[in-house]
């Protein structure tokens, strides 16, 4: 058995250096790295900022990406109890990580 090992690299900081490098197979392995095990809402939660993104071509603050969530898809994602459940270490921070997309300015 071959095994199919994807090639990207990542900053210090495990942000994809390459956008274009991003498939959902590249997240996958964003995800593992993290320690993050990807259901169908983390998928969500993943487009939605790839959307946010490419539509206003710039990341939110936490806030923002909170009260964007709730507006598209609704109360019960778009708060922060729920979005911590998904990515325990930082909502933001991870989401924009395994989404191939740079760090968000607001992160530490």
């Amino acid at each position: 058995m071959i095994e199919n090992k994807l090639c990207f690299e990542t900053t210090d900081q495990g942000f994809l250096v390459t956008q274009t490098d991003w498939n959902e197979a590249v997240a996958e392995q964003l995800a593992l790295l993290n320690n993050v095990k990807l259901s169908e809402n983390h998928w969500e939660i993943i487009f939605f900022i790839r959307h946010y993104y490419q539509q206003f071509k710039h990341l939110p603050n936490a806030r923002v990406f909170t009260k964007a969530i709730a507006k598209q898809l609704g109360a019960a994602k778009g708060n922060s109890r729920y979005l911590h459940k998904l990515f325990p270490d930082g909502p933001l921070k991870y989401a924009c990580k395994i989404a191939g997309l740079p760090k968000p300015p607001t992160c530490l």
